[in-house]
């Protein structure tokens, strides 16, 4: 099998990887240790486990995001002088547009997602994907002229030729440190987008978080802030963009997203836009929409409003839900929690609901953090009884918003599951 070029990891990026391989004409290999992973027709598959001299004897490895640039096998092959390449790497090397790249730990896919319209409004055909939704290798031959890509920090492990044009990092707190270990190396493989990045290339990072600004010190790049000059300051309807080709206020009072975190995203989003060559009287503000499950407004009965901020897997996301949240509100926190989360931050924002409702596998341990803190909440077994509580407590001008700050496995597929049933409870009735 030499000369093959070998796919480790047949999830949604190792499929497409795959399929844009062979349109370059490789012979290619995937592998897989679950047996019935996906099939690529045209390809050789290895599944249910993985063969050494498979890696060994590649002309080139093409690694999907779930797979630990660690794993012994591909180190063996690295030292061996295979080269190897996370899929959004081996993407961009076919790619003939330039790239606007989004990470952070929170945030990504709802500035990701209004980058791509901000670009498309401006006239700009721009595929939107990465971590978010299509993987970029489907993006190769395309005929787009710009691409928005959300870049986890796991993409980052083996970035290959990844080089945007902007690239920004909206945020960084603990997470995925099973993985890389420390804060400091999380936060360093999201600076790896700036790698490669020449002088007249930005380098986005927020004004008020040194560890980035350290960490982002390192590596090339134009510097651009978040919060502050040069860069996108946001003040009240308004933004102000400086150090960009069309500086000068935007007017942002239209925007429909709730939260004070959601017009953060939009400054970032609309430096990146700018940066990729929009220009600030193309932008319009109001017609921008969210993503599922990330502050949507899913309906209102009665005079209250269901918001569905299922995404909200860590306490970080839910702290910014609640903190941006002007109105009153009763919250629905709970799920399954994450290894030494504490609940201790959300203390402050929750003393203005109504009413928090705790459910879920660890609803008992938020519970017991917001009587620490003297915030009264009351407990549910699951969602279907959280929903019923909140419908008895809130008043005609609330939200009900569920900011879970835990992951959704305990009683749900997964996150978008959570919010689906979160409707139906709230509005079926």
């Amino acid at each position: 099998m030499g000369g093959h070029l070998l796919v480790v990891g047949m999830a949604r990026s190792g499929v497409a990887a795959a399929r844009l391989a062979l349109r370059k004409g490789f012979r290619v290999v995937c592998t897989d240790r679950r047996p019935d992973a996906p099939r690529v027709d045209g390809c050789t598959h290895v599944y249910g486990e993985h063969r050494a001299e498979d890696f060994v004897n590649a002309a080139q490895i093409v690694v999907s995001p779930g797979v630990p640039a660690r794993m012994p096998l591909l180190q063996q092959a690295i030292s061996a002088g295979v080269p190897a390449v996370g899929e959004l790497g081996f993407a961009a090397a076919y790619l003939d547009c330039p790239i606007l790249a989004v990470s952070g730990t929170n945030g990504k896919s709802t500035t990701t997602h209004l980058l791509g319209q901000l670009m498309n409004q401006g006239g700009v055909r721009t595929f939107t994907g990465g971590n978010i939704g299509l993987p970029l290798s489907e993006a190769v031959d395309g005929g787009f002229e710009c691409a928005a890509v959300e870049v986890s920090s796991y993409q980052m492990e083996l970035p290959g030729a990844f080089r945007p044009r902007a690239a920004a990092i909206l945020n960084l707190t603990p997470d995925h440190l099973e993985r890389h270990g420390t804060l400091d190396d999380y936060g360093a493989h999201k600076c790896r987008m700036f790698a490669r990045m020449g002088p007249d290339d930005a380098a986005i990072v927020p004004a008020g978080d040194p560890r980035l600004r350290r960490l982002a010190d390192a590596e090339p790049g134009r510097r651009l802030l978040l919060g502050s000059s040069p860069g996108v300051r946001v003040d009240g309807d308004r933004m102000q963009l400086s150090g960009v080709h069309d500086p000068g206020p935007t007017a942002i009072g239209g925007f429909a997203l709730p939260g004070a975190h959601n017009r953060d995203n939009l400054a970032a989003a609309v430096l990146l836009a700018v940066c990729g060559g929009i220009w600030r009287r193309d932008i319009d503000v109001s017609t921008l929409r969210g993503l599922p499950h990330r502050m949507e407004l899913v309906g209102e009965r009665d005079g209250v409003r269901f918001v569905d901020d299922s995404k909200a897997t860590n306490v970080e996301s839910a702290l910014a839900a609640y903190l941006g949240w002007t109105g009153p509100f009763v919250a629905l926190l709970g799920g399954q929690g994450k290894a030494g989360a504490s609940y201790d931050a959300l203390v402050e924002p929750l003393r203005r609901a109504r009413a928090v409702i705790c459910l879920g596998a660890e609803g008992p341990a938020i519970h017991a953090a917001l009587r620490r803190g003297e915030v009264e909440a009351v407990l549910a077994p699951g969602m279907a009884a959280a929903v019923a509580e909140a419908r008895r407590l809130a008043r005609p001008g609330d939200a009900v918003i569920l900011s879970p700050a835990c992951a959704s496995f305990d009683e749900f597929a997964d996150f978008e599951h959570r919010g689906r049933m979160f409707r139906q409870l709230a509005l079926n009735y």
